[in-house]
């Protein structure tokens, strides 16, 4: 059986996000082993901007930033699924993206995730229009692009700011998942 990560981009373990994160998760269980996780149960460091890791392919800190990308080595589908923090993605996510430097495609040696993974993206927002969806879904796939993983769908959801608002899009993010595979 095919396996995904479903990645809430969030801190907030129990908002729209985390919600729709968990109805991702529940629509794909029939077809995938799921593994849900989310960003704030990773301790790590931000980006020293040190370098090494253009030399070495390896980070000179160790923290959970090598525990969670082991999960997308696991995985054959990722979905991220992002807020808006001031018409991007959460700090905390972006920490995280700094800090995959080592398995970026743009230095050699770079470390690698196993070919074939494929890359989904959900954003969301409280405001009306889609343009800030969209930066945040370009900040997901312009990552998932580094890590040579093939970017296969996205979703932007505006006015979501509560769980309640979450559930009444699950029709459409339910729709959107029958695109995973």
């Amino acid at each position: 059986m095919n396996k995904a990560l479903v990645l809430n981009c969030s801190p907030v373990r129990d908002g729209a996000t985390a919600r729709i994160a968990e109805a991702v998760s529940e629509a794909l269980a029939d077809r995938f082993e799921v593994r849900r996780a989310c960003v704030d149960d990773y301790r790590f460091a931000f980006c020293r901007g040190c370098r090494s890791c253009h030399d070495t392919a390896k980070c000179v800190m160790d923290d959970d930033v090598s525990r969670l990308m082991a999960e997308f080595e696991r995985a054959d589908a990722i979905v991220c699924v992002s807020p808006s923090y001031w018409a991007d993605v959460p700090g905390q996510f972006k920490a995280f993206i700094d800090r995959c430097t080592p398995w970026c495609n743009t230095h050699e040696p770079h470390a690698a995730l196993s070919g074939g993974k494929r890359g989904y993206a959900i954003a969301l927002r409280t405001g009306p229009g889609m343009r800030e969806c969209a930066r945040i879904l370009e900040t997901i796939e312009h990552f998932y692009g580094h890590l040579e993983i093939e970017r296969r769908g996205r979703l932007g959801l505006c006015q979501v700011e509560c769980r309640a608002d979450a559930e009444a899009r699950l029709t459409e993010i339910t729709a959107f998942c029958k695109t995973i595979c």
